[in-house]
């Protein structure tokens, strides 16, 4: 082979495990956001509705506070199976491919350096054990009357946007445009 392809090859290889890396800690990341929703029901329906679908969700009422109506959830999110077998399969990949680019470059190495590969297990067990965690659901539900006098309540949610997606589309709540 060319020379100068090998050393390429390997530059490039470094960059993906890099970008790797990058992807595997990133799956551990807090997406914590804030939302706006508007419900069409009145505020003790809504409320009792929220409550009811976090407790669903394995929720808990962790804090009240009355006087500004706020209300905080707290739930342990279990990590994915699916993504800790995914992550470490990913870094298999990458660790095969760096191993079979040495060997090329430096073929004096010997075969036990494919053995890296067996290092590919800590990916998914660093996920497994960053991406279970305590999450914090905050909401604060601001009850408002419409022009025409239908009841409104809009709530401030602060919470993870994968819990802010999933409680939109079951409880039917529009974002608040205003």
């Amino acid at each position: 082979m060319d020379t100068a392809i090998l050393p390429s090859t390997l530059l490039l290889t470094l960059l993906m495990l890099v970008g790797l890396l990058f992807f595997i800690r990133a799956s551990t990341k807090d997406r914590i956001e804030t939302a706006q929703l508007v419900s069409q029901q009145d505020e003790a329906t809504f409320m009792s509705g929220l409550k009811e679908y976090f407790q669903h969700r394995g929720y808990r009422v962790a804090a009240v506070d009355s006087q500004r109506n706020e209300v905080t959830f707290e739930g342990f999110v279990r990590p994915s199976v699916f993504l800790a077998v995914f992550l470490t399969l990913l870094a298999a990949t990458g660790l095969l491919c760096l191993t079979l680019v040495v060997l090329q470059l430096f073929p004096n190495l010997s075969i036990a350096l494919a053995a890296i590969v067996l290092l590919s297990p800590l990916s998914g067990i660093f996920y497994w054990k960053k991406a279970g965690r305590l999450e914090k659901v905050s909401l604060l539900v601001k009850p408002t009357k419409e022009e025409n006098s239908n009841p409104l309540s809009r709530i401030t949610v602060v919470a993870h946007r994968d819990e802010l997606a999933q409680l939109q589309s079951s409880l039917s709540l529009k974002l608040d445009q205003n």
